[in-house]
């Protein structure tokens, strides 16, 4: 919820001739897509139907396709006019690629192993595929103090943290770094990731900065 929600106050402070339709109509489609996953599960994600499953897979969608969108105007906005605003420029900038690491963040999350309430309350040994593969899930033969902190000596499931920390690492990298992709789809969504988080700090940023100066 909190990073949905930081989603939405990053889209509406987005300067206006890069708002995809009028200000408010996609943060509040977020808002309300947002409310019948929290009446399903209004403190802990313990429960999980076709529908609740359906609607979170659209608010990630709805938050990551109109940042690719943004991103694309912004991107025109800079190479078809002259830039006299770097600073306003300069700042979208930023509010696109922090956004890209909070959607990219919770696609992982929502699809890794049949998404977070399966990855919980299911047996491991019922879980699906595994879409990345964590550190923790190799350090069974570590020195004992790494080990008690493995998958299998703690039962370790990885958080919302953990994706958002692949994601992170992604957009600056532009590759993985200790989490590695395992799926087609995985590799399809680091990849995107990445180039749009390269796109952003080479050509947007850069123009931007060159603006200010």
């Amino acid at each position: 919820m909190i990073a949905t929600l930081v989603a939405a106050l990053l889209y509406l402070a987005l300067p206006e001739n890069l708002l995809v339709g009028p200000r408010y109509v996609l943060p509040a489609l977020e808002v309300l897509l947002l409310i019948p996953l929290i009446a399903v599960n209004p403190r802990r994600l313990t429960r999980q139907n076709r529908f609740s499953r359906t609607v979170s897979l659209a608010l990630v969608g709805v938050i990551g396709i109109s940042n690719l969108i943004v991103l694309g105007l912004l991107v025109r906005a800079l190479v078809s006019t002259d830039v006299k605003d770097g600073g306003s420029l300069l700042l979208a900038a930023l509010q696109v690629w922090a956004t890209d690491i909070i959607v990219f963040g919770l696609a992982f999350w929502e699809l890794d192993r049949g998404g977070p309430v399966v990855r919980t309350q299911a047996p491991r040994s019922e879980l699906p595929l595994a879409d990345f593969r964590f550190s923790q899930d190799e350090n069974d033969d570590a020195v004992q103090e790494v080990a008690d902190g493995g998958s299998r000596s703690s039962d370790w499931t990885p958080a919302l943290v953990d994706y958002l920390y692949v994601s992170v690492t992604n957009s600056t990298a532009f590759s993985p770094t200790d989490t590695m992709p395992l799926t087609t789809r995985a590799k399809l969504l680091m990849s995107i990731e990445s180039i749009a988080a390269l796109i952003t700090s080479l050509l947007v940023i850069a123009r931007a900065v060159g603006a200010l100066q």
